[in-house]
């Protein structure tokens, strides 16, 4: 039975991956077919049907706004918006930044606590029938907290000057090991680049809704 706590952890050098991801850990790999059922749909049109699958499920009472939903070929993570106690006029938000962030963190566990059960059972339901790990987490005010996370290995092909990048990372102490240093590579083109990377992902969905509406191959 899943939990509600733990991360799942990476060891890139053996490929092997660890399951202690609460919500996840009751579900097949995202590799695998169990049961006979088809490996997970990729694309825009699986998006937008998790998305619409959750927005059915989802308890209208959990968060402010919708929740934002992301999904890839392994896994699916909505983050949801709790209401700011300061906003909210909880006398315990204070007047400084430290009280407000004390108080946000206490209502997120307070949500954390009473939603677990629901969360793991729309958890088990979706990990089911998409075939990925899901994964939770919320922002109140100033504070955004991951309850469960899961970390994919995977391969590459590097050539030499591609690994003396990584190897220069390492060795100056920026990440422990090859695979370390790629993560932080990948993290830093994300921050560096939202704008670039966001307008591709916009061009693949629209790729996506044009392959979708072409004629079918039957």
């Amino acid at each position: 039975m899943p939990v509600d706590e733990g991360v799942t952890d990476r060891n890139h050098n053996y490929m092997s991956t660890r399951q202690d991801d609460p919500e996840a850990a009751d579900a097949p790999g995202p590799d695998q077919e169990a049961g006979g059922h088809a490996a997970p749909e990729r694309g825009a049109g699986a998006a937008a049907t998790v998305r619409a699958w959750f927005a059915a499920r989802l308890p209208a009472d959990w968060f402010t706004a919708a929740p934002d939903i992301q999904v890839d070929r392994e896994e699916i993570t909505i983050v949801g918006l709790l209401a700011d106690p300061a906003e909210a006029g909880d006398p315990e938000a204070g007047n400084s930044e430290a009280e407000r962030a004390a108080a946000a963190a206490a209502r997120i566990r307070k949500f954390r606590e009473e939603t677990r059960s629901r969360r793991i059972e729309v958890a088990r339901e979706a990990e089911h029938r998409f075939r990925r790990k899901v994964s939770w987490g919320v922002t109140c005010g100033p504070v955004s907290e991951m309850f469960t996370t899961l970390s994919v290995p995977v391969m590459t092909r590097l050539r030499q000057s591609e690994r003396r990048v990584l190897d220069t990372l390492v060795d100056a102490g920026v990440a422990r090991s090859r695979s370390d240093a790629l993560a932080w590579c990948v993290r830093l083109t994300g921050e560096n680049a939202d704008i670039w990377l966001s307008r591709l992902r916009d061009a693949l969905r629209h790729v996506e809704e044009v392959r979708d509406q072409g004629p079918s191959a039957d």
